[in-house]
């Protein structure tokens, strides 16, 4: 809705001089507010002050579809402002990502507002935030959709809230819909308060990116009554270009010779946790400050990372989407992809973190042959199974209640697939969660089985769009706007489909052989496991004692890698024999690399009933190698199934807790080297150990030729 619309309705029937009187002073003050944030020369953006004037004096439900960077955030804080110096309400703003919420909290302090926030990074602080929120001390509350899963939070909290709240802020609003980028089941629970909110209470949804599909979504479920303001989507500051590099190796050699061309600082999106700390490792080996950034890091780390990126002291950080949606930092100069996104939609969110406030900013997509397989499983997972989700009612429904270890003792299915059932369950109301407990509510439930297969459908054809999307001659930007259904879409005039490359694709192979090298040396880590799961072995309960615990361990590569990923899998399924090379490689780790503390003094190996030729011939050139004993000192006791088909911890420490048994006359009470050519779940390697340590093994080194993906 323009200005001027908006003033035409204004001034229509019923309208009167103090509606014009009030619409004049609060323009005013937000001006004023505006000036004290940004100085002098700012000025409000089309539809900024109509927005924030629909909501404070009109209390309106408004959908903003705006460019990132266009100042969403900007209209909720002055609105909130605005509400609380007449009396209002707090706002509460659901929000999708910590680092997102950070970033509001210090935008919020510039306006002089008291922004506080329930999330699971500060936990030791919620008592302070209820005693601010229950005396009116805050006027922001930020938390995360999964917060309104927390019946404590829903019962307690919010009703505590001095004055209620007085707007509604739903960030990032795409996440709503199964049909956007980037879904969030916990979303849903937002229509539930939507619901809840008396009629004169405005609410605010805000996206950069939602095509109309997913904005009819979004209205269909936040109500009827939505406004709706669209605005051009495409960047001016941003120059696309798409470069195939088909190998990790040369995608490795091409940001080692290139990354400093490109202007300030910026990040790399990965689409794995492991890849992002190959390539920080690489960029570091070569001389150029890089950090890594993902889900795993603690709070602390995240943040530490966050900091040094906005006080431009690394040149990039290389990230999974964790490091994503309204992540802030106006100068960033780049945002390279190091593998392709899952569609053209994803795709334009994440390199809409650069070039906010600067005049040049580049985008560049590199490809791999890794992209699709990845991809692939991620549409593949998206949404759990007609017959899983059966399955999981049914373990349900045949108890009075039961606990997700007790499923998981039951089914053979991934924890987070068994979590994303849950979720799926209690969200349409299927499935209640008391406590720990779930239990089947009274409520019918059938599986839409036509909107599941639409929606993979969708995933599908998003990644064709963005396999087009690289092989698109025409304007990069005009493609990316286009998928978006910006009414405003055009050639843009900047990318390197309109005016030739921007950075050099060219890739030096000297630093590509660096590259594999580097990829052939880059051994992972891995913890040993520190916990029992509960309830599969009697006696086998809690933390495992520090006595009967492995030591940490290394694997050779990833399953699959460009390194030496691909002989392993080749050694194992058409050989039967590791190769020199492998040996070599594996060896030169063990005692130049890894130099495992205190010294391994004899090998031994998992026994395999699907290879045990090759890990018996492996274990003893190894040994001679290392110079040290080989002995077999563990058996099986019965075949097992094979541990990749094991989906949880429950299940695959059922498989081998009692598959092996020491051979005693075999044991040396020193420090041993403990070998497998593939792990999977790390379980086989901790029952071993654990027969080991308690036969009189001082200390037990795993190692593993390669680690399955994670």
């Amino acid at each position: 809705m323009s200005e001027s619309e908006t003033n035409e309705r204004r001034s229509g029937a019923g309208a009167t001089a103090d509606d014009d009187r009030r619409v004049t002073a609060l323009r005013a003050r937000a001006a004023e507010l505006l000036v004290d944030m940004y100085g002098q020369a700012a000025t409000f953006r089309d539809d900024q002050l109509e927005a924030i004037i629909e909501l404070v004096l009109e209390r309106r439900r408004e959908l903003l579809v705006k460019r990132t960077g266009w100042g969403k955030s900007l209209v909720y804080f002055l609105a909130t402002k605005l509400l609380r110096e007449a009396g209002g309400g707090i706002t509460l703003v659901i929000s999708p990502l910590l680092s997102l919420m950070r970033n509001q909290i210090e935008m919020a302090q510039a306006l002089g507002l008291r922004a506080c926030t329930i999330n699971s990074s500060n936990q030791d602080k919620w008592p302070e935030v209820r005693r601010q929120l229950e005396s009116g001390q805050c006027d922001i509350l930020l938390v995360a959709p999964e917060r309104l899963a927390n019946e404590e939070f829903l019962n307690e909290i919010l009703p505590s809230i001095a004055g209620g709240i007085g707007l509604l802020v739903v960030d990032e609003a795409h996440c709503i819909s199964d049909w956007g980028h980037d879904f969030r089941p916990d979303y849903r629970r937002i229509v539930r308060i939507v619901q809840l909110l008396p009629k004169n209470v405005p609410m605010l949804a805000t996206t950069a990116t939602a095509n109309a599909r997913v904005v009819q979504d979004i209205a269909d479920q936040l109500g009827p009554d939505l406004s709706i303001r669209r605005g051009a989507l495409a960047r001016p500051s941003l120059r696309l270009q798409t470069i195939k590099l088909e190998d990790q190796a040369e995608r490795l050699a091409w940001l080692a010779q290139h990354l400093n061309d490109l202007p300030g600082t910026g990040i790399i999106y990965c689409l794995t946790i492991r890849d992002c700390e190959m390539v920080a490792r690489w960029l570091s080996a070569k001389g150029i400050d890089a950090r890594s950034y993902h889900g795993e890091m603690d709070n602390a780390e995240r943040q530490a990372v966050e900091q040094e990126l906005l006080e431009n002291r690394v040149k990039a950080v290389v990230a999974t989407i964790a490091l994503g949606m309204g992540f802030d930092k106006p100068d960033l100069g780049f945002v390279v992809h190091f593998q392709r996104p899952g569609s053209v939609v994803a795709y334009y969110q994440q390199v809409g973190r650069a070039g906010r406030a600067v005049d040049e900013a580049f985008a560049v997509l590199l490809n791999g042959r890794e992209d699709d397989e990845i991809q692939q499983y991620f549409i593949e997972t998206a949404f759990p199974s007609k017959a899983l989700m059966q399955e999981v009612l049914a373990a349900i429904e045949a108890t009075d209640s039961i606990t997700l270890d007790g499923l998981m003792q039951q089914m053979n299915v991934q924890t987070g697939k068994l979590l994303q059932c849950l979720q799926f369950l209690q969200l349409e109301g299927a499935v209640l969660k008391q406590g720990t407990q779930y239990v089947r509510s009274l409520n019918p439930w059938t599986y839409d089985e036509a909107e599941a297969a639409a929606i993979t459908a969708l995933r599908g054809t998003e990644l064709t769009r963005m396999h087009d999307y690289v092989e698109t001659a025409d304007c990069s930007m005009e493609f990316v706007a286009k998928e978006l259904d910006d009414p405003e879409a055009a050639p843009c005039g900047r990318c390197a489909n309109c005016n030739g490359n921007l950075v050099s694709p060219d890739v030096d192979q000297g630093l590509v052989r660096e590259a594999v090298a580097f990829l052939r040396r880059s051994s992972i880590p891995f913890e040993p496991r520190k916990r029992w799961p509960t309830g599969v072995v009697a006696g086998w309960q809690g933390n495992i004692p520090p006595g009967l615990r492995n030591e940490p361990g290394r694997a050779l590569c990833v399953w699959e890698d460009a390194g030496w990923g691909r002989l392993v899998k080749r050694a194992k399924y058409d050989e039967n024999r590791v190769s020199d090379e492998l040996l070599e490689a594996a060896a030169a780790l063990i005692r130049d690399d890894w130099n495992p503390q205190p010294r391994p003094e004899w090998l031994t190996i998992i026994p395999s009933t699907e290879t045990p030729d090759l890990l018996r011939d492996f274990g003893r050139r190894l040994a001679e190698r290392l110079e040290i004993p080989f002995r077999e000192a563990l058996r099986k006791t019965r075949p097992g199934q094979a541990q990749k088909s094991m989906k949880n911890s429950h299940q695959q420490l059922s498989n081998v807790w009692d598959a092996f048994e020491v051979v005693p006359d075999q044991v040396i009470r020193v420090p041993a080297l403990l070998v497998d050519d593939v792990m999977n779940s790390g379980w086989s390697l901790t029952v071993a150990g654990r027969y080991l340590r308690e036969a009189g093994v001082s200390a037990v080194h795993p190692f593993v030729l390669a680690k399955a993906h994670s």
